[in-house]
């Protein structure tokens, strides 16, 4: 799996895992601050949060433009320090006035340019590692990888969200004040992000980009001006489907949210309440990479062994934590959001495997079938929600029962598989669509079309908002059907178009 990967791979890998756990941990209560800090109604703290991921998926547009002319490692290093500077200004708790709500606003846009800077650019340096001939057919696999790596940032974000908020109330800030030092945690691992990127600097320098000063920036395409608009048109029909994959997947920071808060149960005990603890499922990712080292033919017979060794420590890990079990434990809602991180992690050597041994019979879907099969997937997931929620109180009738014998609550199993399910469609999605991109991209066009697939997110992101105005009078099932029926339509259009875009990659 980690075999004859580029270097750069690792150290870019790990950069964007440092600032995607600051951003992550911020994501996992930021709904809810907007809700608890200035009293906003669940829609219009829907349209802030879905507004702010849309600036964070739209600026890498201006990024990528802006890289084109002055190389890709500049606005990586510029992006990471206004991001710094934003994180910073949303740590500072400044109460629930105007001054507090125009100081958040100005972070929000310094985050998001600070993101549109840094992360589409950082995707390009990935994808032009494999434009080397020895590298060319690690491409996908090495995107899984790359996706992978960010997913271990955000595993960890909930837990630190939630135990740095519960340790500064514990000495004495109220519960407002207290969400900013979850925002903090952003600001540290900023720091670390940026020393990982200078200390294996040289591993990635020759696809920095950039020229020097007077000099124009030379870009080799060979494609002819046929060639470049099929490929075009592929590209913005991908970036019309993952508008409504990011709309329905992204409920999990507000709908999904709103539903772990209000419908499902509280507190978990015995075995149904070791998930929620985050070393738990790091000893289930050890397992599950240890077990694939253990079978994987090129491994050594000290590796194998190193892999027994790891399987039987995580396994005595997880006996241990579960005799230390007594009563229950309560569930926070933001934990989550930590079961779609911890599914990427575990999941990306099992789908790596799949479509490893299909492409050894040839039989490997292209990247677009891919991304239409996520788009059933998830679906699906969204059926689930629609089938769980059947018989619940609407929003607006349980926060009027909250507490009493009148609510109406589900088991957190239902969350948890809904979000296994998501995961399997955003494997199939999101690391094969950014794949796509980088590799069908004209080259003189390489940055902005990276940008673009930033743009369709950022709209996507956007109208997450519609689950936001959809909660309260309506029954939840008519909600979770909305998001079923935008997954199945696009994944029908995607079908429909898989000629042009299969024959875009020729």
């Amino acid at each position: 799996m980690f075999k004859g990967q580029p270097k750069g791979l690792f150290a870019l890998a790990l950069a964007n895992t440092g600032e995607r756990f600051g951003y992550y941990t911020m994501i996992a209560v930021f709904a809810l601050f907007l809700r608890a800090n200035f009293g906003l109604s669940a829609g219009t703290a829907g349209t802030i949060y879905s507004s702010f991921l849309m600036l964070v998926y739209f600026f890498p547009l201006i990024g990528g433009i802006m890289a084109d002319k002055f190389g890709f490692g500049k606005m990586v290093t510029t992006g990471i320090i206004v991001m710094f500077l934003g994180y910073l200004l949303l740590s500072v708790p400044l109460g629930g006035g105007t001054t507090a709500l125009v100081a958040m606003i100005a972070a929000l846009i310094l985050i998001g340019f600070g993101t549109g800077l840094f992360k589409g650019n950082l995707q390009v340096m990935v994808g032009d590692l494999y434009n080397e001939p020895q590298y060319a057919a690690k491409r996908d696999s090495g995107f899984s990888l790359f996706y992978m790596a960010i997913n271990i940032g955000a595993l960890f974000a909930p837990t630190a969200a939630i135990k740095i908020r519960e340790w500064a109330i514990s000495i004495g800030f109220d519960g407002n004040d207290a969400y900013h030092f979850s925002f903090a945690v952003a600001c540290v691992s900023l720091i670390v992000s940026i020393a990982i990127y200078y200390a294996c600097r040289s591993w990635f320098k020759h696809v920095e980009g950039g020229h020097q000063k007077g000099e124009k920036a030379q870009v080799v395409d060979t494609l002819t001006p046929e060639q470049t608009k099929k490929r075009m048109v592929a590209l913005f029909l991908v970036f019309a489907v993952v508008i409504f994959f990011w709309m329905s997947f992204h409920q999990n920071g507000l709908t999904l949210t709103y539903f772990a808060d209000e419908f499902t149960e509280r507190s978990a005990q015995g075995i149904a309440s070791m998930p929620f603890v985050v070393w738990n499922l790091v000893a289930v990712i050890a397992i599950v990479y240890a077990l694939f080292s253990i079978f994987d033919k090129e491994t050594s017979q000290k590796g194998k062994w190193i892999g027994v060794g790891v399987v039987a420590l995580a396994c005595a890990y997880l006996v241990w934590q579960y005799t230390r079990l007594s009563g229950a434990i309560e569930i926070s809602a933001p934990i989550f959001q930590h079961f779609n991180p911890f599914y990427v992690v575990a999941l990306t050597p099992v789908s790596m495997a799949i479509f490893g041994a299909l492409a050894k019979k040839g039989k490997e879907p292209s990247a677009p079938r891919k991304i239409a099969y996520g788009m059933l997937v998830a679906a699906i997931a969204f059926a689930l929600m629609a089938f769980a929620s059947i018989g619940l109180n609407t929003p607006d009738v349980q926060a009027t029962v909250r507490g009493t014998a009148e609510e109406t609550l589900v088991s957190p199993y239902w969350l948890i598989t809904v979000y296994l399910i998501l995961t399997f469609g955003e494997l199939l999605l999101s690391p094969m669509g950014i794949s796509f991109v980088s590799k069908v991209a004209p080259p003189k066009y390489k940055g902005m079309m990276m940008g673009m697939w930033f743009v369709a997110t950022a709209l996507g992101n956007f109208l997450v908002q519609v689950g936001g105005h959809l909660w309260g009078p309506l029954p939840l099932w008519v909600v979770w059907s909305v998001f079923l029926a935008v997954c199945v339509i696009s994944a029908i259009f995607m079908f429909s178009m898989m000629k042009k875009l299969e024959a875009a990659t020729d």
